[in-house]
């Protein structure tokens, strides 16, 4: 048995299959992203805490000796077991590295892939059908949203997917969707663009911001960085029904119908949601990088075929 086997008995460690399982977990937890097992980092002691290991299976070391360069190298040996497991995991492609992760985010961090995303809903019993609704990262949704980003603004640009395919496979469509919806709610800092709203369930894993598109997706719109909006639920609602559009310099225009309503439509308690679109909401909150804003084209086909004039 190894130095390192040995310690790990005798000291009563979990095993590294109990641990790639708690990493998987802590990564759902953690919407998808870990950092590395750095001393000082509070995810290496959140999972120990889950393995309610005691100070000194916390911090016992283990020596490695390099005789050739003569000197004695210290590591801890939870730290040690930690990596080991991500490094499992990374070899069944559960988990990107965090050189890959980095290359793609510019941060060093673990990430889930989609195989390691659908682990931990295994471990957690969700239904996978929930991946739509949740704001876990996945290294594959990521390098969409990436695309996304970075794409160029066409000045004439056309908000309608054109030649779509068919037979295209259903997952790529339900990665684009999420690449789509992971992209706008993270350029919109997860709030409303009209209303300002930020709010996350409990555990943090989803926002009740919604990525809504301005070219509706049922008739063909773009799943385009430059075809949507992050809205609350709603407003998302209001303007898919023509409530409200936007001017070509994003602001808002409310719907003339709106003065007709009754006086009891539209409140939250004395808050007057509709109304109060009339009573000067000014310009939408927008995204820091300009290239990225909802294109004039989609906007002026929004206010010439939803909004109720």
């Amino acid at each position: 048995m190894s130095y390192e086997g040995k310690m790990l008995i005798d000291l009563g460690m979990p095993s590294r299959k109990a641990v790639e399982e708690a990493l998987l977990k802590s990564l759902f937890k953690h919407n998808g992203t870990i950092k590395e097992f750095a001393v000082g980092e509070e995810i290496v002691e959140e999972i120990a805490d889950d393995f309610h290991l005691n100070p000194q299976q916390r911090s016992a070391y283990l020596e490695t000796v390099y005789r050739q360069e003569n000197r004695v190298k210290r590591s801890r040996l939870w730290h040690r077991l930690l990596f080991r497991a991500a490094d499992a995991l990374a070899k069944e492609k559960l988990v990107s590295r965090p050189t890959q992760t980095a290359a793609l985010t510019h941060t060093r961090e673990w990430m889930l892939t989609e195989a390691g995303y659908d682990k931990a809903l295994e471990l957690f019993n969700i239904p996978a059908s929930q991946k739509n609704t949740l704001q876990i990262k996945s290294y594959e949704v990521q390098k969409i949203v990436k695309q996304l980003n970075e794409q160029s603004r066409p000045d004439n640009y056309n908000p309608f997917e054109t030649g779509r395919k068919v037979s295209r496979v259903i997952r790529d469509i339900k990665l684009r969707n999420r690449g789509f919806r992971q992209a706008i709610i993270e350029a919109y800092e997860c709030k409303c663009a009209v209303c300002g709203m930020k709010m996350s369930s409990p555990d943090g894993t989803q926002w009740e911001v919604e990525a809504a598109h301005i070219v509706p997706h049922s008739l063909n719109g773009k799943d385009d960085i430059l075809n949507g909006l992050a809205l609350c639920r709603l407003h998302h609602w209001a303007f898919d029904v023509g409530w409200f559009t936007l001017e070509d310099n994003y602001r808002v225009l409310p719907s003339t119908r709106i003065g007709a309503l009754a006086a009891d439509f539209g409140k939250l308690g004395s808050y007057d949601c509709f109304r109060n679109l009339i009573n000067g909401v000014g310009a939408i909150s927008l995204p820091k990088n300009t290239e990225i804003y909802p294109h004039q084209n989609s906007i002026q086909w929004h206010r010439g075929h939803v909004y109720a004039r």
